[in-house]
């Protein structure tokens, strides 16, 4: 188990030996890893809440063959962003507005494989050629479950890194991976939790998730900040299920609130 996971931090490494990009676009890659924690939901819904603050914001669908980002802002997309990576559409054209101010979509496509392209980083370049456009504030990138080649390419190009998870054991075991992983190669990941019912759990989660890096001696110059945790809310899955969004059809329940106060805190760290 160890071993795999120090080659998965070896590959990253390699992964992060990128080309400069000069542009105001901060690139916010949400993951998490297990599945089914929310993070499609909440990546969504904090675009709104970014957009609030006067950001202009994109969203990546980079849960590659299984992209549902499109349910999310209620549309029928007509271009991918594999439209572009096989050449069939250009850079803008993938670029979709939605029903929301100031937020833009590049959709994936459930089901799609692309394997007979063998470039190693033909994802993370379609992340840099959107922030090359310097036309957002904010790239958020809503990358697939797990640790998979796929989703170490995004985080490789990614300024900053928030990993969503609940307290199940499953889910803090596969957070410790990506941690792990990550700190070798990052400056810091944030944390946030869902569905748990006070902060103070994720608060105390987080410091035991600190506390075991450093008894394995993980790099001491990386920072684990947690940054808030989401209440369990029927809202959030009936709005889903309904192509809305829970932060803007109950921007007064206590979900929407905690959401809020995690993007709050990120504007004030990507603004530092």
């Amino acid at each position: 188990m160890l071993n795999s996971i120090s080659s998965q931090a070896s590959k990253l490494i390699n992964l992060t030996k990128k080309k400069y990009i000069k542009t105001k676009t901060k690139i916010i890659a949400v993951t998490s890893g297990k599945g089914g924690v929310g993070k499609s939901t909440m990546t969504a819904n904090m675009a709104y809440l970014f957009s609030l603050y006067g950001k202009k914001v994109a969203v990546l669908d980079a849960d590659i063959g299984l992209a549902n980002m499109q349910i999310l802002f209620n549309l029928k997309p007509k271009v991918t962003l594999f439209d572009y990576m096989e050449n069939k559409a250009k850079i803008k054209d993938i670029i979709l507005s939605t029903p929301y101010s100031n937020i833009s979509l590049i959709a994936g496509k459930s089901g799609h494989t692309f394997a007979h392209i063998n470039s190693s980083d033909i994802y993370s370049r379609v992340v840099c050629d959107i922030a090359e456009l310097n036309e957002f504030d904010i790239l958020l990138i809503d990358t697939g479950a797990g640790l998979n080649e796929h989703v170490q390419e995004f985080l490789s190009v990614s300024d900053e890194i928030v990993a969503l998870t609940t307290p199940d054991p499953s889910a803090l075991t596969d957070v410790y991976a990506l941690l792990k992983m990550l700190s070798s190669s990052k400056k810091r990941l944030f944390l946030v939790f869902n569905q748990t019912t006070n902060y103070k759990i994720g608060e105390a989660i987080t410091k035991s998730l600190k506390d075991l890096a450093l008894k394995n001696r993980l790099n001491k110059n990386f920072m684990v900040k947690y940054i808030g945790n989401v209440i369990p809310d029927l809202n959030i899955s009936t709005t889903g299920r309904l192509r809305k969004l829970f932060a803007k059809e109950f921007a007064g329940s206590g979900s929407a609130l905690d959401l809020d106060k995690i993007v709050h805190n990120l504007v004030k760290e990507i603004s530092c």
